[in-house]
């Protein structure tokens, strides 16, 4: 955590400072570069893993090349890589992965981890990983990222969850706003970002680049694959050496090198209905609109080992002037709460939508406007509904009982959870056919 006096210095610093250092130590600079918003001069991948080795002397091999792999990537999407490099010392606690997230998972980012053991998504090398992480950060300036590696980004970008918010800002997206959606209980996440960078740019950015040739490997010294050359040239010393002593030897596989991508995702959320059928349980709802396969079981970014649940939510419902009107509808009609509840149905994801006579569940969204969830399950003819419902912390009772008098007679709570976000996951494992 900044001291006063250290935050008041860097403030007075900053008036004088070239916009590729820090400009405050109470903000974080757009995501987007621009001509006034770039990367610090001095953040070079060489002085970046000499402040990452610093902080951590043990780090595995594999991770040589990660930073230049962040400014390799980062170039390519023009983002502030350099605040998404110290995003990820504070999400990996310096490459330590202390948290659900295993090292060998190669997630940066926490993509996926819910928290409770739940371990998040895996990518294939460093690179890839890194990628996954960049493309994410993209994401959040409402951006279109093409073919995204992580199933996180393809769904959030989806279902859109992140659009009404990003409407909200009428300035270039910051990555102090991404930390308010990112990690929203805590209020430490983007001083911690904030305090890396400080003791980066205070220490080892003052210094000379240790390995200055890795800038020239970040901007072209890459295979097809994706993998540095540095790694290739390690690869074939070793098999020299191996040579050399006439030992017989095993190759090993190169822990960084990219296999073939991923086949990419549709990125056209269909389905997604307005809840309008307040008399009962909403699954019965004839709405136009088809229910399409249900995604893969939400994912939330997390901080290991802090777990903070994320902002993203389920998928809003398309059609704005149905979804106004229904909750309209269901303001009037229900019992008095504290705030206007606001309902919407989850059905997202690609894919062919199955046979109506199919589904024997379905999965919705309604809310009350709290940071909590709850899930509310109920019959209605032989269709079993499970409803996700924000509820306001110390009213769960209240709300769940007032939603259910009205929209789910019969029907009884079965989890609560810290987020919506949480709640949708086990919803979705509840009803994979959501």
């Amino acid at each position: 955590m900044l001291k006063r006096q250290s935050i008041r210095a860097l403030t007075l610093l900053s008036a004088v400072a070239a916009s590729a250092t820090l400009a405050n130590a109470a903000e974080l600079p757009p995501i987007k570069i621009t001509d006034a918003n770039t990367v610090m001069s001095c953040a070079t991948p060489g002085r970046l893993m000499a402040y990452l080795k610093s902080n951590n002397p043990n780090i595995q091999d594999k991770f040589d090349g990660i930073a230049t792999d962040y400014m390799r990537h980062g170039e390519a999407l023009a983002i502030r890589w350099d605040y998404a490099f110290f995003q990820m010392l504070v999400e990996t606690g310096y490459l330590k992965f202390t948290g659900d997230v295993d090292v060998k998972q190669n997630n940066f980012a926490g993509l996926g981890a819910t928290g409770k053991g739940a371990k998040g998504e895996s990518f294939p090398d460093v690179s890839t990983g890194v990628k996954a992480h960049l493309q994410h950060v993209l994401m959040y300036t409402g951006s279109p990222v093409e073919d995204p590696v992580a199933q996180r980004t393809r769904d959030v970008q989806a279902w859109g969850v992140l659009t009404k918010w990003q409407q909200t800002i009428k300035r270039p997206m910051t990555f102090k706003d991404l930390t308010s959606k990112w990690a929203p209980t805590s209020k430490a996440y983007p001083r911690d970002i904030v305090s890396v960078a400080e003791r980066f740019e205070k220490g080892i950015c003052q210094q000379d680049d240790p390995q200055p040739e890795l800038v020239a490997e970040a901007r072209g010294g890459a295979d097809a694959g994706g993998t540095p050359n540095r790694a290739a040239e390690k690869k074939a010393k070793q098999a020299a050496a191996a040579e050399d002593s006439e030992t017989p030897s095993v190759a090993a596989g190169d822990a960084d090198a990219k296999p073939a991508g991923k086949p990419p995702v549709a990125a056209d959320a269909t389905g997604v209905k307005v809840l309008n059928q307040p008399e009962a349980a909403p699954a019965g709802d004839d709405a136009a609109g088809s229910n399409d396969a249900a995604p893969a079981a939400e994912s939330t970014t997390a901080t290991p080992p802090a777990k903070m649940p994320t902002a993203e939510m389920a998928p809003p419902a398309k059609d704005g002037k149905k979804q106004a009107a229904a909750g309209k509808a269901l303001a009037e009609k229900a019992p008095p709460a504290d705030k206007k509840m606001e309902t919407a149905a989850v059905s997202p994801g690609p894919g062919p939508a199955p046979a109506a006579t199919a589904a024997k569940c379905k999965v919705w969204q309604a809310s009350y406007g709290g940071s909590k969830a709850i899930i509310i399950k109920a019959q209605a003819d032989k269709m079993t509904n499970y409803t996700v419902l924000d509820v306001n912390d110390g009213a769960e009772k209240r709300e769940a009982e007032a939603y259910i008098a009205a929209y789910a007679k019969g029907g009884a709570t079965v989890g609560e959870f810290a987020s919506s976000t949480q709640a949708l996951e086990k919803a979705f494992q509840l009803c994979p056919e959501g």
